[in-house]
């Protein structure tokens, strides 16, 4: 199964006509030589655009989109979600970064967080028709998975086998997403995560129970990457990604309120010239499925100004899929 996602179109939410699609020609050509770069396999080049593009444009919605096909196709997961994540946030009524969610959620196996995005995406635009048969293809696969494991404690069933038999030959007939029709005149360029295919499973021999695995290593990695892409985000100033990576239940020091201190830190972290940004020492806790642990010393350096190092504790935890910072520890 291959569920694929598509860039903006013009015509995917009138109503935001005039505020997505205002760009100069020159902004427009910009964007179009950067998606150029990446299809030519130049990733690393067509980010450093991309990002210089977002400092000049930092609400251009085409131009987040843009970096968030640049990161997944890079295999940069964690922070391809986080861009989506922050677009649905500025643009909450565009269908087409909650599809791209649920294509990455997919790709991972998260089915029930590509269901939900699918949903969100179906309810802001009902007529989104590439949404609408993408979540047929998650109910599809979830439906497999229901059936094998059916099959897998009762390998007499005929229903759940004939049931599963249909959905293999759904998707083995050619059946499979498709890209809504694009009226752009640029060719867009889907991103295409590794398929998925549903295999039936004839009559299996009962299975014995499956030996536990051991995910603490993988939930580890995606900390790690988490962490990261927000130190990444900061030594680039690229304030959006930097406050994407915390979760909207974060608990500013000094009891101030979310809102004074996002204005303060996108105050401090763009004015200065440059910003080197560097952890190292660092060691993960992983407490549970949705909460996690990550202390670090912290190397911090604003072009102008001394050095500053910091041990650093951050308290994550999992939201939709994504790790998102709750709470900032320091301590010189």
């Amino acid at each position: 199964m291959t569920i694929q996602n598509i860039l903006l179109k013009k015509y995917a939410a009138p109503v935001l006509l005039a505020l997505m699609f205002s760009a100069t020609p020159a902004l427009a050509d910009e964007l179009g030589d950067i998606s150029k770069l990446a299809e030519q396999g130049q990733q690393d080049a067509a980010l450093k655009r991309v990002d210089a593009y977002l400092e000049a444009n930092p609400k251009d919605a085409q131009g987040m989109f843009t970096k968030g096909i640049i990161l997944a196709e890079s295999g940069k997961r964690t922070e391809a979600i986080a861009t989506f994540n922050a677009l649905t946030k500025a643009y909450p009524n565009l269908p087409e970064p909650y599809n791209n969610l649920a294509v990455l959620h997919a790709e991972a196996g998260e089915f029930d967080l590509a269901k939900r995005a699918l949903e969100t995406a179906i309810k802001t635009h009902p007529s989104y028709a590439t949404a609408h048969e993408n979540l047929g293809d998650i109910y599809a696969r979830m439906a497999s998975e229901a059936y094998d494991k059916a099959l897998q404690l009762d390998n007499g069933n005929s229903r759940a086998q004939s049931k599963l038999s249909l959905i293999k030959d759904l998707f083995s007939t050619g059946a499979k997403t498709t890209v809504a029709a694009n009226t752009n005149t640029t060719p867009t360029r889907p991103i295409r995560p590794a398929a998925k295919k549903v295999e039936a499973t004839p009559a299996p021999a009962p299975a014995p129970a499956p030996t536990p695995v051991d995910t603490t290593a993988d939930a580890e990695g995606d900390v790690r990457s988490a962490v990261d892409a927000w130190s990444q985000a900061w030594a680039g100033q690229d304030i959006d990604a930097y406050l994407a990576s915390y979760a909207d239940t974060f608990t500013p020091a000094k009891g101030r309120s979310l809102s004074a201190w996002k204005k303060l830190r996108r105050a401090r972290v763009t004015a200065p010239s440059g910003i080197t940004h560097k952890i190292n020492n660092e060691t993960i806790e992983v407490i549970d499925d949705s909460n996690a642990k990550m202390s670090f010393k912290q190397y911090y350096k604003a072009a102008g100004r001394n050095a500053i190092h910091t041990n650093k504790t951050l308290i994550l935890k999992k939201v939709d899929g994504t790790w998102l910072i709750n709470k900032e520890i320091a301590s010189n």
